[in-house]
């Protein structure tokens, strides 16, 4: 007896998903532009005169703490890690994975939109090196709220919720990001709290509409064959 896997990636270019994955490339393509001008328009208002910050009840009672390298290039091994081994290992959460990262970003782009407040006085800036230059470059230091160091791993903690290993790992990637964040000063906290929930609400709301892609998530890994 041996097993053999279920879902290959070449089965996602198969005409029963490539529709699906057509879907994913121009929800992803939206969710860039989205993204991008949501960040652009926040920097804008993060340079003028009358944006300020605000107090936060934790951040005014913790000190800060430099753990760029965790929020920084941590973050970006972390994606890189991650897309590598959902791609190669497993290839059946691809389409709805890419579906729920791009909602996550249009929906967080949404909310980035509409209210504006300054960096939190001491706040970790980031520095000159190469991973710096990306995240700066995507103008990821202006976005607050929803946290999305906090929020994406936890969302792919409930992608990955029936595989127990994949899922603790994203959820302490979750915590530690959590952590980082908030004692660099980077994130208010309620930037931070309130991630888990919103990435649970886009979590059902891509399970409501692609309950294909989400069905094939829920397939065995192996098959048994005799």
């Amino acid at each position: 007896m041996r097993n053999e896997g279920t879902f290959k990636l070449k089965d996602i270019f198969k005409d029963g998903e490539r529709d699906s994955l057509i879907i994913s490339a121009i929800l992803i393509g939206i969710s860039f532009i989205a993204y991008h001008f949501a960040t652009a328009y926040a920097f804008i208002y993060l340079t003028r005169p009358t944006t300020t910050y605000v107090g936060d009840l934790l951040l005014d009672n913790i000190p800060v703490v430099d753990l760029s390298f965790i929020i920084i290039e941590i973050a970006l091994i972390v994606i890189v890690v991650g897309t590598i081994y959902v791609t190669v290992w497993k290839p059946r959460y691809v389409l709805f994975s890419l579906k729920a990262i791009a909602i996550f970003n249009i929906i967080r782009a949404i909310f980035i939109s509409f209210t504006h407040m300054g960096l939190y006085p001491g706040s970790i800036e980031p520095g000159a090196g190469i991973f710096d230059g990306v995240y700066t470059y995507f103008n990821f230091q202006t976005g607050f709220f929803f946290s999305a160091h906090t929020g994406l791993p936890f969302l792919l903690a409930l992608i990955f919720w029936n595989n127990p290993l994949i899922r603790n790992i994203f959820l302490t990637i979750s915590f530690v990001f959590a952590v980082a964040v908030l004692l660099a000063h980077v994130h208010y906290s309620i930037d931070v709290f309130a991630a888990p929930f919103m990435a649970y609400g886009i979590f059902e709301i891509v399970k409501y509409f692609f309950p294909r892609d989400y069905e094939i998530t829920q397939q065995s890994d192996t098959v048994h064959v005799q």
